[in-house]
């Protein structure tokens, strides 16, 4: 029943500005808005042309009277031609922080009920005004820190990825009714296609399936970033690497080894990828209680990271430690995350032989390694080529390809394109038809959680759950 209220909320960040928006949907949109704002044209707000900015006066209740407390402007969407896809009044007031309070108000003491986060997109989601990839892709916009992520999102919302999903269900569906037709009239030839002929179909959608889920590793770096691990020996320069990514002093750089005792974490952009960067505790032997509990700490994060990069300095000798941390990189690199081995302080090498003896042992066993000076900033660019050579796709278009940027879509393509194997397998070896119809059905459930089409209530909360409040 909570579908069927009125919902208001301020629409623009909390504080001073120019202007504020405020934003009322709902069944009775028009007739709690018409209680706080009064057309200065005489006419009543239910009487303004839909999509029509209308000059008036904004009132509020003092005791039993509504008395005038600024002047605005008020906007009327009907149903179904809004956002929300119900009635729906924007009204624009001056942008003082206790205004803004006072209208909202108002429009609570005259039916309304406070929104929920993310609640006006979720009615415009349950009104088939967006579908969810545009539903998740409008909230990545409003949280986007970067070109490339606005870009992604902005593809997301215009409904590519849905798009694309919607054509790969049609084409299923297709097979289905073939399939369903050779069940049900095993007698009469009233199938639309041969065995061949579904073998080829299903073929070609998993196909445009796989080539759909690796767009996942580009729309996952830019999207939601990379856990990104920094780590190496105490004073190799990983907290001065750490505030160079930043572009701020976030951790405390000095001299004395073992300063950083915790892991450090901020998300920032390396060219186009977007990187949740974690600075550890330099790896070493100790007694220190609580630098062993931040080793420990690191390598749990080691663990957990699909990028680290392992800095090594190349003014002093590796130590055993960093011979058996290049050994245990060298393991690591490719099946449980990328390693880029970073020779810093090249700026700074006094001694040629230990920094060619460094650089030997480093990219004997690396296969990404590059120097740079953390101090400086020499070499970040590089390094920020690298990053995106190795994490995104360049053949995508941000802009006009459907891209998996999150776990969920990426869970659902997989599970169309295993049931698709599965259906494949028993048709290639000329099984009952029968035997495929759950595979099918079951890649064609996953391709409708895709869009939102069927989609559990649990998800659909997560999902809007992350939204702002008026959004």
């Amino acid at each position: 029943m909570e579908l069927l209220d009125t919902i208001a909320a301020i629409s623009t960040p909390h504080g001073k500005g120019g202007v504020a928006l405020l934003r009322v949907s709902g069944e009775d949109a028009l007739s709690v808005a018409a209680r706080v704002f009064v057309p200065k044209n005489g006419k009543a707000l239910q009487d303004i042309a839909s999509r029509m900015a209308t000059y008036g006066a904004i009132l509020a209740p003092e005791g039993e009277e509504w008395l005038p407390v600024d002047d605005g402007v008020a906007t009327v969407f009907r149903a179904p031609a809004s956002f929300t896809g119900e009635n729906t009044v924007e009204i624009t007031c001056h942008g003082g922080i206790l205004l803004t309070q006072t209208v909202l108000s108002a429009l609570l003491s005259a039916g309304a009920r406070m929104a929920r986060p993310g609640e006006f997109t979720r009615r415009a989601f349950l009104n088939g005004k967006l579908g969810l990839g545009a539903a998740e892709a409008l909230g990545s916009l409003l949280e986007a820190q970067s070109r490339g992520q606005m870009t992604l999102a902005l593809g997301g919302l215009h409904g590519k990825l849905e798009a694309r999903s919607r054509a790969c269900y049609e084409r299923l569906r297709t097979v289905l009714t073939s399939v369903l037709a050779c069940i049900d009239f095993p007698d009469e030839d009233l199938s639309e296609m041969s065995r061949e002929d579904m073998i080829a179909t299903l073929s070609d959608v998993q196909s445009e399936l796989r080539a759909l889920g690796k767009t996942y590793r580009t729309g996952h770096a830019i999207a939601e970033g990379i856990p990104t691990v920094i780590c190496g020996r105490t004073n190799v320069g990983k907290s001065s690497l750490y505030n160079r990514l930043l572009g701020r002093e976030a951790a405390i750089v000095t001299d004395i080894e073992g300063t950083t005792r915790d892991v450090l974490s901020e998300t920032t952009t390396l060219g186009q990828v977007t990187l949740r960067l974690f600075d550890t505790a330099g790896l070493r032997d100790t007694d220190d209680t609580v630098e062993r509990i931040g080793i420990d700490r690191a390598r749990r994060a080691m663990d957990e990271a699909e990028l680290i990069l392992a800095l090594f300095d190349l003014t002093r000798p590796l130590t055993d430690e960093e011979h058996a941390l290049l050994d245990e990189l060298a393991a690591r690199d490719m099946p449980r995350g990328t390693v880029i081995a970073l020779l810093n302080k090249f700026d700074a090498v006094c001694d040629t032989h230990i920094s060619s003896e460094v650089c030997a042992a480093v990219t004997a066993k690396i296969a990404h390694s590059m120097t740079i000076s953390a101090k400086s900033g020499a070499g970040i660019e590089a390094l920020a080529d690298l990053v995106d050579t190795l994490f995104v796709d360049g053949s995508i278009s941000l802009r006009d390809d459907a891209v998996v940027v999150n776990a969920r879509q990426m869970a659902t393509v997989t599970q169309a394109s295993e049931a698709l194997a599965r259906a494949l397998d028993a048709l290639n070896a000329g099984l009952p038809m029968d035997l495929c119809c759950v595979d099918l059905t079951a890649a064609m459930s996953a391709l409708s959680e895709l869009d939102g089409r069927e989609i559990g209530e649990d998800v659909v909360n997560e999902i809007f759950s992350h939204f702002c409040v008026g959004k």
